[in-house]
C-alpha cells in the first residue's frame, strides 16, 4: 500500500470511532438567584 492510502485509512479509522464515541449529556445546574439582603433603616431613624 502506498503511504497515501495509508494515511487516508488510517483518518478514516479515526474518524469512525471518534464517531461512535459515547456521547456525554451535558448537565446544567441552575444556579439560585443571589439577592442582597435590604438594610432595614426603620421609619423612625
Amino acid at each position: 500500500m502506498s503511504k497515501s492510502t495509508k494515511t487516508l485509512l488510517a483518518l478514516c479509522c479515526v474518524a469512525f470511532v471518534a464517531a461512535c464515541a459515547k456521547k456525554e449529556e451535558a448537565v446544567y445546574v441552575e444556579q439560585p438567584a443571589v439577592t442582597a439582603e435590604p438594610t432595614y433603616t426603620g421609619k423612625y431613624k
